[in-house]
């Protein structure tokens, strides 16, 4: 039987290319289709032209469906990426969204907090729990400073509404540098002592020696905004206690040291005197980075969409 088929290949690719096409594939590729088709137990017609024929069929039926399956597999692959990339963009797209609504509901926050720097100041509270909803709050308080037990929040620049509007449009400002000026305040009508940023002093008049103008000894009526403790952030160095350096405001830390109630509040603008801090240096300041990540989200999603329709769609090879 192998004989037959061996004698019977080159008659079919004679009959299956045409004359002169036996060299090109060879007598090999026929036998092979031919020995197979038989080691697999199929009759072969006996004779010359009955065997070639159903051997020219069997070759066709053993071939065809490598090809299809193999097309077929590849199809499947280019759809699950072309449907899988596009997750991309739809993606992105969702969190740039996402971020405007974040953004609307940041500036709002902080709409509130400024208008809540200016609602009528009243009577301070001792209660820790009534303390932690008034951040924020204007907030009255009678009494006197105790200028010899100061602690000095620095660096910080001069909070001046007026030179910022002037500054906006410039590229770079150079705000004045110096400290914050912490001082006790013992509260005559509620008989504790309280923490009180009066306010900013360049750097040349951080020694109370230098501002004794300044310094207060009379009993006063004061009024200022509810600020609670704030943790130390990312690159802010820790606070150095014993050299009276502090680079935020640790309520425990400041009450321990002075011996007052974990109670500040920031004095605003009216409480300054002459040859003393300025006062009003509350910053309302809360991080809002979104736009940042709106611009980042949706040129991401404008890039990808593009290369998505140029390779999908257009079908442009990248």
């Amino acid at each position: 039987m192998a004989a037959l088929v061996l004698r019977a290949a080159p008659r079919l690719l004679r009959e299956r290319r045409g004359p002169g096409s036996l060299g090109a594939a060879g007598p090999g590729r026929a036998s092979q289709c031919l020995i197979r088709r038989t080691f697999f137990g199929c009759p072969l017609t006996k004779g010359g032209s009955g065997l070639i024929q159903k051997t020219k069929d069997v070759c066709l039926r053993f071939c065809r469906p490598q090809s299809s399956t193999a097309a077929a597999g590849k199809s499947g692959e280019d759809a699950l990426l072309k449907w899988g990339l596009l997750l991309v963009p739809l993606t992105t797209f969702g969190l740039g969204t996402w971020q405007v609504q974040r953004r609307k509901w940041k500036l709002d926050l902080i709409a509130q907090l400024a208008s809540r720097t200016r609602a009528d100041p009243i009577p301070l509270t001792l209660d820790p729990m009534e303390l932690k909803e008034l951040e924020y709050r204007p907030v009255w308080v009678r009494g006197r400073f105790d200028h010899s037990k100061e602690l000095y929040l620095l660096p910080r620049s001069l909070l001046d509404p007026q030179r910022e509007a002037r500054e906006a449009g410039r590229i770079s400002s150079h705000p004045e540098n110096g400290a914050n000026v912490i001082t006790p305040f013992y509260c005559t009508e509620l008989g504790v002592t309280i923490l009180v940023n009066r306010g900013f002093v360049p750097k040349n008049k951080l020694k109370p020696e230098t501002r004794l103008k300044g310094q207060i000894e009379d009993e006063i009526n004061l009024t200022g905004v509810v600020r609670l403790t704030e943790k130390r952030k990312p690159f802010v160095p820790e606070n150095n206690i014993e050299q009276n350096r502090w680079h935020y405001r640790d309520l425990e830390a400041m009450a321990k040291v002075t011996g007052a109630e974990p109670i500040f509040i920031d004095a605003d603008f009216k409480s300054t005197v002459p040859g003393g801090p300025i006062g009003g240096q509350t910053r309302v300041s809360l991080r809002n980075e979104h736009m940042q990540y709106i611009v980042t989200w949706y040129g991401l999603c404008a890039a990808t969409s593009f290369l998505w329709y140029k390779k999908f769609i257009q079908k442009v090879p990248l």
